[in-house]
C-alpha cells in the first residue's frame, strides 16, 4: 500500500514539475515565469518527496525528506518574492497583456 501511495506522489510531482517547467517556457515575463515555477515546483517537489518517505519509510533518509519539505515550503516562496521584488526594482517590464501593476 505503502509503494502505491508513493508511486502517485512521486507521479503527481513530476507533472506539477513538468507544467512549472512548461511555465518557465511558455510565459511571456519574469513575474509570470516566477508564478508558474514556484508553485509548481514547491507543490511538484514535495511530492516528490513525500512520496519517496512513503517508499522507504521513517528512517534517516525518510527524516531527510520532510526536512527538506520543510525546508522547500519556507524557502521557495520567500526566494520568489525577493526575485520578483528585485525585477520589479530593476524596472523589468510587465508584458503587454498584463492589465497592470498594482505597486506603480
Amino acid at each position: 500500500m505503502n509503494n502505491i501511495l508513493g508511486i502517485i506522489f512521486i507521479t503527481a510531482g513530476l507533472i506539477f514539475d513538468f507544467i512549472g517547467c512548461l511555465g518557465l517556457i511558455r510565459l511571456p515575463d519574469v513575474y509570470n515565469r516566477l508564478q508558474a515555477s514556484t508553485k509548481c515546483v514547491t507543490f511538484g517537489t514535495c511530492s516528490i518527496l513525500l512520496g519517496t518517505l512513503f517508499i522507504i519509510g521513517l528512517n534517516t533518509a525518510g527524516v531527510k525528506c520532510i526536512l527538506t519539505i520543510i525546508f522547500l515550503l519556507f524557502i521557495s516562496p520567500t526566494a520568489s518574492h525577493a526575485l520578483a521584488r528585485a525585477s520589479l526594482k530593476a524596472n523589468v517590464k510587465l508584458c503587454d497583456k498584463s492589465l497592470g501593476n498594482d505597486y506603480k
